[in-house]
């Protein structure tokens, strides 16, 4: 195994992570500043969140900034790549893709609307930001990881949009890593029960148990931990990581 490391005595790299203000978005930032990485964090609703990691990241001694943009607005999409970029000097060693859109729906309100939603945010935000930074990442020879999720292989019934989005942000990491290679990678990380919808009560949280052979719920430290791998080891592209306690396999 090959590995370029995050933390280097060259130069400082940098990440960017959408949605990175809460959550497994904010573990992602922690995780990589933790790994040497000045951070950009960008959020679209949630300033505290993203303000607080900026904070732990600057502790770290990390250079770290929030950038605000709309992900389902394409003019959002260019304007964080600007900023970003202008922040960096041109720079840029990995891109996360955690932003998503996870919207329940009842089966008997689907419609187009929050089709649209979903795969704007989830599909369409990850493949334009990409490209609008694919020239940084190549002059770094950085990588790309995407969030997908384990409903891109099999649907569930209320969230039917989402998990069409995430099959198409499945097969956005596949077609990149082809069309963006040699020089940036791009892979995926496949979170399974991670941080349960609030509101989640007992009898749910019982069955997601008992579809996971390790027998625990995930933590979004063990997402983090899968991002950081990715982004450090320069002979894997393509490749999307189930990180579900074995959920995948029953």
């Amino acid at each position: 195994m090959t590995e370029v490391p995050l933390s280097s005595p060259d130069r400082r790299r940098t990440a960017l992570i959408t949605g990175g203000g809460v959550r497994v978005g904010a573990s992602i930032v922690r995780a990589v500043a933790a790994a040497g990485a000045d951070v950009i964090v960008h959020y679209a609703h949630s300033e505290s969140g993203a303000l607080a990691v900026v904070e732990e990241a600057r502790r770290l001694g990390r250079r770290a900034t929030a950038i605000q943009a709309d992900l389902g607005d394409r003019a959002g999409i260019q304007r964080l790549a600007d900023e970003a970029l202008a922040w960096t000097s041109g720079k840029l060693d990995l891109l996360v893709h955690n932003a998503a859109n996870y919207e329940r729906i009842d089966p008997a309100a689907l419609s187009a609307e929050p089709w649209d939603r979903a795969l704007k945010l989830n599909a369409e935000a990850p493949y334009l930001l990409s490209l609008a930074l694919r020239e940084a990442l190549r002059e770094a020879r950085g990588s790309v990881v995407a969030l997908v999720c384990l409903s891109a292989e099999r649907p569930w019934r209320e969230y039917v949009p989402y998990s069409v989005s995430k099959a198409a942000l499945a097969q956005v990491v596949r077609g990149l890593s082809l069309a963006l290679a040699p020089e940036v990678r791009v892979n995926g990380v496949a979170p399974g029960a991670v941080l349960l919808p609030e509101g989640t009560d007992d009898a749910e949280r019982a069955r997601a148990l008992s579809r996971i052979p390790l027998g625990r719920i995930g933590r979004p430290e063990d997402v983090a931990r899968a991002v950081v791998f990715l982004a450090e080891n320069d002979f894997i592209t393509g490749q999307i990581l189930a990180v579900d306690g074995g959920e995948s396999l029953v």
